[in-house]
């Protein structure tokens, strides 16, 4: 609940005055001793804080996800094991997870997707970062079109799909080994494109080191660059462009 549905709530006399004023105590944020939750996030940024699980103890995990489940319709964690999972689930029953993109989220409201952000791979191989980019920008709500296996090694692929990448607002392309993919659709567009660069490939390829190299050197216009396997990162720019351009009437 944001301060204005507070507000408006002790007006309309739903909600007690002292009641209120247990729950302000917590904004800005609420302190649980081993972790500080920013309840004021969506009312600054339009998104509730999102939680990184990766190396979160499964209690602390559950406690916060519990915590921002109380305030939120709506919540988010990224680079989760399927244990951590498990462990969140008992509390929060409604919790689902995807193992090839380690989200966890939680829904209580389905929300109208709007606008087009196109979500490219190179390979097959490079699709978990490019879902994780795909859920989180449906998660937010942004619609996505996702358009997979388009790496240069095929480049017709690429041309062949060109034009359904054209009619999104923003694009995200997701690719490993040498990472020209970003480069060469930025290239063929008029659109921002958010290039993702992955770990994806042999030795030489120094953990997605190449791609990230590769895609900030690009000649191609318009190319912003995420970091290593970040997709996540690469959505949550992408749809705030999405609704930018959607807010306009574009």
């Amino acid at each position: 609940m944001d301060i204005a549905e507070l507000l408006d709530k002790v007006k309309n006399k739903e909600l007690a005055v002292d009641e209120a004023e247990r729950m302000l105590k917590k904004l800005p944020y609420e302190d649980m001793g081993f972790a500080k939750i920013d309840h004021h996030r969506r009312l600054r940024q339009g998104h509730s804080e999102v939680i990184y699980c990766e190396g979160k103890k499964n209690e602390y995990l559950a406690e916060i996800f519990k915590a921002l489940a109380k305030e939120n319709k709506r919540v988010l964690g990224t680079r989760a094991s399927k244990e951590q999972y498990l462990y969140v689930k008992e509390y929060i029953p409604d919790a689902a997870y995807d193992e090839s993109t380690r989200l966890i989220t939680y829904t209580c409201e389905d929300i109208e997707l709007i606008g087009n952000i196109a979500v490219c791979s190179a390979g097959t191989s490079d699709m978990p970062v490019a879902e994780e980019a795909a859920q989180t920008a449906e998660f937010f709500g942004s619609r996505v079109t996702r358009v997979y296996d388009i790496g240069i090694a095929g480049i017709h692929r690429l041309f062949a799909n060109i034009d359904i990448i054209n009619e999104a607002s923003c694009i995200i392309a997701v690719a490993g080994m040498e990472g020209a993919l970003p480069g060469i659709v930025a290239g063929l567009t008029d659109k921002p494109v958010i290039a993702v660069p992955t770990s994806v490939g042999y030795g030489s390829n120094f953990g997605g080191l190449s791609a990230l190299l590769t895609m900030l050197n690009s000649c191609a216009n318009g190319v912003t660059v995420v970091n290593i396997d970040n997709g996540y990162g690469a959505a949550y720019a992408a749809d705030n462009i999405n609704k930018l351009i959607n807010a306009k009437g574009q």
